[in-house]
């Protein structure tokens, strides 16, 4: 995901500290960690047909009594399956390859939320990597607006290319990691991000309108991100919801943690972050900013 945790840690910054104590004899450093792999990206073994990959689907959904989506819907899922497996081996996209454990692990687990909570738009997903679970979400509400936030160029260029291919509309992808600064209005945020809660609360401050709500897609260990978030953000957000639940004959457990603003920040400069949503948004999304402020 696009958002570093509290630890800062960074694999390819290991890697490259590694690189510069190796030997001078020419001899290779070793992995940062050990992982053989590092460096290679796996390729799915194949890839289903859109009509094989939708019947698959049918059945995995059907055996996990998952009945969210429409036939048209996982039609859509079908296609953004393919499009993430074509771009697999060049872009690494996903550690997951069978179709099987993507439509549980990602399509059923963006999708299943729906079922615990109730999303505010438009709505923007933080994170979103290549495009979980704005894309998944996005095909459940094709009217309304959602924005994919993603600050990894590569992941923003497959996110335009998937929007093109499937032709999804009033979808904006900002190419940005997303801060104090960001101020374009927002009635919801939602992340699968491995951020802390605290800092993705901090970074969504001046976006998100009043009475707007934060949803995080967590597993059950969370409660001290939502112990040190009471500490940090209690005066700007509260906590609505908090809500455990698992994958349908699975035995991933997950819990959905929501907050509501219930006070707004000092925003920044206006000139400052005018000129920042001008480099960043497209053209069409930067005049609908403006429409909104």
């Amino acid at each position: 995901m696009a958002h570093k945790n509290k630890t800062n840690y960074s694999p390819y910054k290991a890697r490259q500290e590694a690189r510069k104590q190796a030997p001078e004899s020419g001899q290779k450093p070793a992995p940062a960690s050990g992982n053989t792999l590092m460096g290679r990206h796996k390729k799915p073994e194949s890839i289903y047909s859109l009509h094989e990959a939708n019947d698959r689907l049918a059945d995995i959904f059907r055996n996990h009594d998952f009945k969210t989506v429409t036939h048209e819907q996982r039609m859509q899922l079908a296609h953004f399956y393919r499009l993430l497996m074509e771009n697999q081996e060049k872009e690494n996209f996903t550690r997951l390859l069978k179709l099987r454990d993507i439509a549980i692990k990602h399509f059923i687990d963006c999708m299943i939320i729906v079922e615990h909570t109730e999303l505010k738009f438009p709505l923007m997903d933080v994170g979103t990597g290549p495009g979980f679970p704005g894309i998944p979400l996005k095909i459940l509400f094709p009217k309304e607006k959602i924005l994919l936030a993603e600050g990894v160029q590569r992941r923003v260029e497959f996110l335009k290319h998937v929007r093109s291919e499937m032709k999804l509309q009033n979808l904006d992808i900002i190419g940005r990691n997303i801060n104090p600064n960001f101020v374009y209005p927002v009635n919801g945020v939602i992340t699968r991000a491995v951020e802390d809660v605290s800092n993705t609360l901090r970074n969504v401050l001046s976006c998100l309108q009043l009475g707007g709500r934060v949803y995080f897609m967590k597993g059950p260990g969370v409660d001290p991100e939502i112990a040190m978030a009471k500490s940090d953000m209690s005066e700007f957000y509260k906590l609505v919801e908090n809500t455990p639940y698992s994958l349908p004959h699975t035995p991933h457990e997950r819990r959905m943690v929501v907050y509501e603003k219930i006070k707004n920040a000092e925003i920044p400069d206006n000139e400052e972050a005018e000129d920042l949503l001008f480099e960043e948004l497209s053209p069409a999304e930067f005049k609908r900013w403006k429409h909104y402020t």
